[in-house]
């Protein structure tokens, strides 16, 4: 699989190069936004490793491009801002993942074959999930044309379910994405999250689409 590096840190950019070169991935790299943005449009990669602090253009604006020309390719975000803001921005943005600097490169080997694994993630401008529908332009929802009154990280997790339809989410992924990176798993932010969201999205209609896998996490789908 051809991965590329847009990290314009040498030393970093080079060190992930050899680990997944040495790990069977063909790699190419950038060291700025507007190489990165020129190879992804012009190249064939089944995976983006994107810094978000880069010259030239930001890793937001190349992503963002990146989904403007209908590229479907993963885009797995390195930072160094680990804020709860700066994760929803990439997921909203439609990046499938994100590792916070420092990070070990066993844990970035790991999340790129998670990625790799489950395919791209649904980055089309509306989701379709049976009489539901989700806006990502315009941060709006609807259930059989009805709209949905979802306060700002209600929308958030619900397009993180959308975006994996049929995925199961464990209760650490979307804390992960959503909450604190040091998500304690003794706290019950999740599951209080997801049983808000069901109040607005399936309690209204005879169709239930928030599903709950006992003992493992969520998932949205039709049965």
């Amino acid at each position: 699989m051809r991965l590329l590096i847009v990290e314009d840190e040498l030393k970093t950019a080079t060190f992930l190069k050899k680990g997944l070169t040495e790990n069977g991935f063909v790699v190419d790299t950038a060291h700025n936004g507007e190489d990165g943005l020129h190879l992804v449009l012009t190249g064939t990669y089944d995976l983006v490793i994107l810094d978000v602090g880069l010259p030239e253009r930001s890793g937001w604006s190349v992503v963002t491009e990146i989904r403007q020309h209908g590229k479907g390719l993963p885009v797995l975000f390195l930072t160094a801002r680990d804020t709860v803001t700066d994760r929803i921005k990439g997921l909203e943005l439609g990046a499938d993942d994100y590792l916070v600097k420092p990070f070990s490169f066993a844990e970035l080997l790991v999340r790129v074959r998670t990625i790799l694994r489950r395919g791209p993630l649904r980055n089309e401008d509306t989701l379709q999930i049976a009489d539901l529908t989700i806006d990502l332009n315009r941060h709006r929802a609807f259930r059989s044309g009805t709209r949905l009154d979802l306060a700002p990280k209600e929308f958030s997790l619900l397009s993180l379910l959308a975006r994996r339809a049929g995925e199961v989410l464990t209760r650490t992924v979307i804390a992960d994405q959503l909450w604190d990176m040091n998500f304690d798993s003794g706290t019950n932010v999740v599951d209080v999250a997801i049983r808000r969201l069901r109040t607005k999205v399936d309690d209204p209609f005879p169709q239930k689409l928030i599903h709950t896998i006992r003992g493992v996490g969520y998932v949205l789908e039709e049965h």
